[in-house]
């Protein structure tokens, strides 16, 4: 049967893997020959490591490391590359309970159970639940507060929205009557850090806008 959750045959494997994949440089590709001479991981416990961080983004489709991969390496964003790591590979898991990830361990099996669609006493189930246990010890779901995209891209920031109140031109009819208006523009400014790019933005507004208010 194939579960519709990642898995490892044997769960603590994982373990092994993450910590010498700190340990060891970031090869060009990760294959066969990387898992058993420098990850140390020999035999079908190796080969099957490969297939399995593919499904939670460590691994790029062709091989090569993920961006994931890479933050990992990094103790300060490894925590959050692993949390990245595990909303990807168990999303099926995130539709049914967004916060899949806190819960105790009877009502995580009972999750598990119920998206495999496995016997509650299956050895499949049973993996799953132990793989991904040996996977959480890795993950800080605490500093995921930015998303790391798949293509390693950090989001683009947000343009600053700059709300500026424009007073109503003095030759306005409504001033005769004893009304006071005003109107208020809102400018989302440009995600950069260029001084000179605002300073002709401002100067703009008050070249064509804010002068016809006299």
């Amino acid at each position: 049967m194939e579960s519709a959750l990642p898995y490892l045959a044997s769960p603590g494997s994982i373990k092994n893997a993450l910590e010498k994949i700190r340990q060891a440089a970031t090869p060009d590709r990760v294959t066969r020959d990387f898992v058993t001479t420098k990850l140390g991981i020999k035999g079908g416990t190796g080969f099957a490591l490969i297939p399995y961080l593919k499904k939670i983004g460590m691994i790029n489709a062709d091989g090569t490391p993920s961006d994931l991969y890479k933050k990992f390496r990094n103790t300060s964003t490894g925590g959050a590359a692993i949390a990245s790591a595990i909303k990807k590979g168990y999303d099926k898991l995130s539709q049914v309970n967004e916060y899949f990830y806190d819960l105790n361990d009877k009502d995580l099996q009972s999750l598990i159970v119920q998206v495999t669609g496995a016997e509650s006493n299956s050895s499949v189930a049973k993996q799953v639940f132990m793989t991904f246990k040996a996977l959480k010890v890795f993950a800080n779901f605490e500093n995921l507060t930015t998303p790391i995209e798949e293509d390693g891209a950090e989001p683009a920031p947000r343009s600053s929205l700059v709300p500026m109140e424009v007073p109503q031109s003095r030759h306005s009819q409504s001033r005769e009557i004893g009304l006071n208006l005003s109107y208020t523009i809102n400018l989302n400014l440009p995600a950069s850090t260029d001084q000179a790019v605002f300073n002709a933005i401002f100067r703009s507004l008050k070249e064509h806008l804010l002068s016809n208010a006299d």
